[in-house]
């Protein structure tokens, strides 16, 4: 590998990365760095529909979005029927762009790699499994793995580090006023809620320097929490049981959050399921937010406890604590570069419940939960901590 070094007169800067909401999140400090160093450069991204949806108008690292036709391989799988000539007219397009630099973003490159290089950049950079060809620079592609971490040592093949960030990424006003039309209910609570049924359970938000009850004026000020349930994933071997989820919801509501549940449509009957076996009331949001509207609403979220899935990495990202249910090695993979900001219940379960297959080099045929040794006194503890951080740092900010 060639001494990562900075490249002069650098104007144009690719990124190929065409996948889904969690992993453009993992980019996104790898982003920042190349922007950073290279600051007068255009920095355009390689990806899908979503991507120029969600980045229209958004500030951040990133300028411009170029959506890409499906590609072997390249978001796509590698024997998937595709227009042969929409990717040649696509890769003539991006060596008319001429840029000084790509970075392949998009796994171990037996199939990104050579495809980048047709774009014919001053200086190709990326990740190399063991059967993919070699870019000018690069580094081993290894998993598991820190994605974040492994993708700026990509950036950091061109020179690029990365700058201390509060947040990964910007919330606009757009996001904020979509989440207002569907959660006013949250903020009318947050501002005149009821002191908690049991007084002692109000303990669990103080922060340890107060030992003694608040004045009920002040509870109603600040004893009810939003916190936002996630419980849905494209991999259900990552979803917590509901009923887990459920009893969660009424732990955290009983001692004063106001609680919402959130999903896409095709997860609606989850949520319905979980805020209609709660016992105290919650927001139903299945379908009701687009992704921006997410953000918005996790920016005024106190607390988010998710499945390893995109919302909760999207949370990370705009500085939201976090409870994250994570199986196996997937922590490595997802955690976030400021490790306050999660805290994290591991299942060490391998094998299907099923049929007791080990799932971790294969998966079988089920559709089994892996998450099953995760306690809900377990999660509800790692709750109660990240609130109480959380109170503590905003009281010490005012």
């Amino acid at each position: 590998m060639n001494e990562p070094v900075r490249l002069d007169e650098v104007t144009k800067i690719a990124v190929l990365r065409p996948n889904a909401v969690g992993d453009f999140v993992f980019a996104l400090p790898a982003l920042h760095a190349l922007k950073h160093t290279y600051p007068g450069a255009e920095l355009v991204f390689l990806g899908k529909a979503w991507h120029a949806t969600f980045l229209e108008g958004r500030p951040g690292p990133v300028d411009r979005v170029v959506v890409m036709p499906p590609v072997p391989g390249v978001g796509a799988p590698p024997d998937a029927p595709v227009d042969a000539h929409a990717v040649e007219r696509f890769v003539e397009r991006m060596r008319a762009e001429r840029f000084d630099i790509v970075a392949q973003m998009y796994g171990g490159g037996r199939y990104s790699n050579p495809f980048v290089m047709r774009f014919e950049p001053r200086l190709a950079i990326g990740a190399r499994a063991h059967d993919a060809p070699a870019l000018d620079r690069w580094v081993a592609h290894v998993e598991p793995a820190n994605r974040r971490l492994a993708l700026l040592e990509i950036a950091a093949l061109a020179g690029a580090a990365l700058p201390w960030m509060r947040s990964e990424l910007a919330v606009t006003p757009a996001d904020r006023a979509a989440a207002a039309r569907v959660v006013p209910a949250a903020c009318a609570a947050t501002a005149h809620a009821r002191p908690p049924e049991r007084p002692d359970a109000v303990h669990a938000w103080l922060p340890e320097h107060e030992t003694a009850m608040p004045d009920p004026a002040v509870l109603q000020e600040r004893a009810r929490p939003l916190v936002l349930l996630q419980p849905g994933s494209s991999d259900p071997r990552r979803c917590w049981p509901a009923d887990r989820f459920a009893a969660v919801g009424d732990a955290l509501a009983a001692v004063g959050a106001f609680v919402a549940v959130n999903g896409t449509e095709e997860e609606a009957g989850l949520v319905r399921q979980i805020v209609g076996s709660m016992r105290r009331p919650a927001l139903d949001l299945a379908g009701k937010l687009g992704l921006g509207g997410l953000c918005g609403v996790l920016e005024r979220t106190a607390l988010v406890v998710s499945n390893d899935t995109g919302p909760l990495h999207l949370a990370l990202a705009i500085g939201t604590p976090a409870v994250g249910l994570f199986w196996h090695t997937n922590l490595v993979d997802g955690a976030p570069l400021r490790p306050g900001l999660l805290r994290a219940a591991i299942s060490a379960q391998v094998g299907c419940s099923v049929c007791g297959a080990d799932n971790r080099a294969s998966r079988c045929v089920h559709q089994e939960s892996f998450l099953q040794d995760i306690s809900v006194d377990e999660v509800l503890g790692l709750a109660r901590a990240q609130l109480r951080i959380r109170d503590a740092g905003e009281a010490g900010a005012a």
